[in-house]
């Protein structure tokens, strides 16, 4: 969107990053509340996702949680078939509000067998994926770290095989 990554990387939190890529533009503050609001009212998994997450082995990787607990949530919300841009972009932040809790979840019940409660009251989705994954607060320096870690990867546009193939065509 025209920032330079290594400017807004320490200086902005997650949410405002996924604003500025979900909706275009960075939030004003107000904005930025309410969509830290809405973020949090979507943490929630619907107990058919929990049931098919407790299905699957503690050795998945975790992208293998992700892309399973989203396709299971896509089956549960279907979307219009008419796409338009403010459905997309409800969507979107649905996923970006409900994969932590996903990740959590799995972990609890794959590695301990726990079903744990994925809502917390912390502001952000950084803060609530290590407050969900360690069943605890989590330090401020680590709910930046992690905002930080998410700012990264949000920028990064494609993966690593989809730049191997672009360079091996480009040489």
């Amino acid at each position: 969107r025209g920032y330079d990554i290594l400017e807004i990387a320490d200086g902005c939190d997650f949410e405002e990053i996924a604003f500025l890529l979900i909706h275009e533009r960075l939030p004003n503050a107000a904005e930025l509340a309410r969509y830290r609001d809405e973020l949090k009212a979507l943490r929630a998994l619907p107990q058919a996702v929990k049931t098919v997450l407790e299905q699957l082995p503690a050795g998945t990787h975790p992208m293998d949680v992700l892309r399973t607990g989203v396709s299971v949530l896509g089956c549960l919300l279907a979307e219009p078939d008419a796409h338009a841009a403010a459905a997309a972009r409800e969507l979107a932040d649905r996923l970006v509000a409900v994969q932590g809790s996903m990740l959590a979840y799995w972990h609890h019940y794959s590695q301990h067998g726990r079903r744990i409660d994925v809502e917390t009251d912390d502001d952000s989705v950084g803060g609530h994926f290590l407050h969900i994954l360690h069943q605890r607060a989590p330090p401020e320096s680590w709910v930046r770290a992690m905002h930080t870690s998410l700012i990264l990867y949000a920028e990064h546009e494609f993966n690593a095989s989809t730049f191997t193939a672009r360079v091996i065509a480009g040489t």
